[in-house]
């Protein structure tokens, strides 16, 4: 060791004073024991709040990914629309080649909407239900009971069991 180490030692030594007696403080057997169990508590309910937290965030990614397409969706309908009212009204002179090119298409379309989970609501001979059913008038029908689906204006769709767009119905009342 150098000459200058020894002396840092000896002036560390000497510098040092002797400790004063001090009390501290520390708890009980029982007051440690009753703040582990707190800790414990909190620590559980953190994990349980972290693990909720995680199983929200994965219920709320699932609903995006499959509701997300929901609004181009919406906007599609008219062009279904459009091509069913198209075979409605197409004329007499109209070639097969013709009526079965929408045919073609509509089914197409149909299908294309099928594969993110679109369906129709078609409501023929059903009991009218509110939740899947917008009824547009009421007719008297002897041949079908009251309360059932009458003529149907326009089908109603809907994505994984949820309702984008209700069927327009009339509904029977005798």
């Amino acid at each position: 060791m150098s000459n200058d180490t020894k002396e840092d030692n000896l002036d560390l030594d000497q510098s040092s004073e002797p400790l004063q007696d001090e009390s501290i403080e520390t708890d009980s057997y029982e007051e440690l024991l009753e703040k582990n169990e707190n800790l414990e508590k909190s620590f559980l309910r953190a994990t349980a709040d972290l693990d909720n937290a995680i199983k929200r965030t994965a219920s709320e990614v699932e609903k995006a990914h499959k509701y997300g397409v929901e609004k181009l969706l919406n906007e599609l309908l008219p062009v279904v629309d459009n091509i069913e009212h198209a075979l409605d009204k197409l004329s007499e002179d109209a070639s097969d080649e013709d009526r079965e090119g929408l045919e073609l298409t509509l089914k197409s379309f149909e299908s294309a909407l099928d594969k993110f989970g679109m369906r129709p609501i078609y409501p023929d001979n059903e009991q009218f239900n509110p939740e899947k059913h917008e009824a547009v008038s009421v007719i008297p029908n002897e041949d079908k009971e009251d309360g059932m689906v009458g003529d149907i204006f326009q089908r109603g769709w809907e994505l994984h069991n949820r309702i984008l767009r209700p069927a327009r119905v009339t509904v029977i009342k005798n």
